[in-house]
């Protein structure tokens, strides 16, 4: 409701207050102040000797001044687009499980693989006894922390599989 009567003011008698603003006639500038005006150096002459005296003090000066400039050196573009590393990274060779084709075969310090992260899950899944969380982080050089939260919240899927003769009472 607010907005229909918000509306209606907003409105109301639009074209005529348009009109009246574009038919306005341009409106005046601000006077502006008087040191500002250029015909006051006009009035004094003595201003205008000021400006175009040459100083021979800071002339002496100007001429100690040297500048050497280089360009700097061009740079060659290869056109491959790709950043190179800064630093080397300190990589270590996956574990590579039953799909050792699908995986990468090398990943850096502190991560793991998809292929990784799934085997060590399910090993848990399985064992827990033996897969525990400082075993894991010592095998794939992973933090602790980062392990344990793993573990507490990524589980692998179960496929389980109904007999037929219990499918018509699910």
């Amino acid at each position: 409701m607010g907005g229909r009567l918000a509306r209606v003011f907003r409105t109301f008698n639009v074209e005529s207050r348009a009109r009246r603003e574009i038919s306005k006639e341009k409106p005046t500038p601000a006077p502006r102040h008087p040191t500002s005006r250029l015909d006051a150096l006009a009035d004094h002459p003595e201003i205008q000797k000021e400006i175009y005296r040459k100083d021979d003090r800071l002339l002496t000066l100007l001429k100690d001044v040297y500048v050497e400039s280089r360009d700097p050196p061009a740079r060659v573009k290869d056109g491959g687009g790709e950043h190179l590393p800064c630093k080397q990274e300190e990589k270590r060779l996956t574990k590579l499980g039953h799909l050792g084709d699908l995986d990468v075969k090398k990943v850096p310090k502190g991560k793991i693989s998809i292929v990784e992260a799934l085997t060590l899950l399910n090993n848990h899944k399985l064992h827990p006894q033996i897969w525990t969380a400082e075993k894991i982080a010592a095998e794939y050089s992973l933090e602790l922390k980062e392990v344990k939260s793993l573990l507490e919240f990524f589980i692998p899927f179960a496929v389980q599989e109904f007999p037929k003769d219990t499918k018509k009472a699910i």
